[in-house]
């Protein structure tokens, strides 16, 4: 059974940044096979982990959809499941699907429900399984997995973060899913905030590294191994999944 850590956030939180950190250090300790969902529609985890997607999942649904009425059965299961295994990115330490944008105004119910049974099946093959998804957690809501162990709602310590956690919070409890834990990471902070009712996972300094690496293109694998905001998360790591990590600089 894989452990499964889903990232939710506000964008420009540095969810996306947190999830590739996450990806990072857990190759780092070659701790087994890793899935990277990037299930936010402006999707931009391949491009920080240094892999760039063929194919969408959004893409080899809407094709799915669209096809002959005589072609639905078995001949339909075998072509998601092919158009499915096409979508996985293989990287050095992980491999990358990424989702693509929403389903548009058309059904996609039957669709959907042999994507789910797929990606369970899917999910089963890695030890982890990192989703970054939207604010609104689309992917989630919509049961393409059916449980996640950890939680994280990345937020910066302002009012509008404190709301927004707290949307995100009421919104987890409402999936038709399976959450073991559910807690806010204070991102861009030198110290935790406390909301009432919501547990406190750490917190993520301003970290300049994270910028000069943005701004000169680089990958998180890239990442000087002396950057504050990696040894936080490593902590963070360290304490939901009761596992050692080194900060080792792992060049994908």
């Amino acid at each position: 059974m894989a452990t499964t850590i889903a990232i939710s956030g506000k964008g420009g939180t540095g969810k996306t940044t947190l999830a590739a950190m996450i990806i990072r250090l857990l190759c780092s300790q070659s701790q087994g096979a890793i899935l990277a969902v990037d299930a936010d529609p402006n999707a931009c985890l391949g491009q920080m982990l240094g892999v760039q997607p063929e194919e969408t999942i959004a893409e080899i649904r809407e094709q799915t959809r669209q096809k002959q009425p005589g072609n639905e059965g078995t001949d339909r299961l075998r072509s998601l499941e092919y158009g499915l295994q096409q979508a996985i990115t293989e990287a050095a330490g992980f491999d990358l699907l990424t989702m693509g944008r929403p389903e548009g105004p058309s059904c996609y119910c039957a669709v959907n429900n042999m994507l789910r049974t797929f990606l369970d099946k899917l999910s089963s093959q890695y030890q982890y399984v990192i989703i970054d998804n939207e604010a609104g957690m689309e992917h989630l809501s919509r049961r393409t997995t059916n449980n996640v162990d950890l939680l994280c709602i990345v937020a910066e310590p302002t009012a509008v973060g404190d709301l927004t956690a707290r949307r995100i919070f009421e919104l987890a409890k409402q999936l038709p899913i399976s959450v073991k834990e559910t807690g806010v990471i204070w991102n861009r902070t030198e110290s935790s905030k406390k909301l009432e009712g919501i547990e406190t996972f750490g917190h993520i300094p301003q970290d300049k590294t994270i910028f000069d690496a943005a701004m000169q293109g680089k990958t998180i694998f890239e990442l000087e191994e002396n950057s504050t905001a990696l040894s936080a998360v490593r902590k963070i790591l360290e304490s939901k999944l009761n596992h050692s990590f080194q900060l080792t600089k792992n060049q994908n």
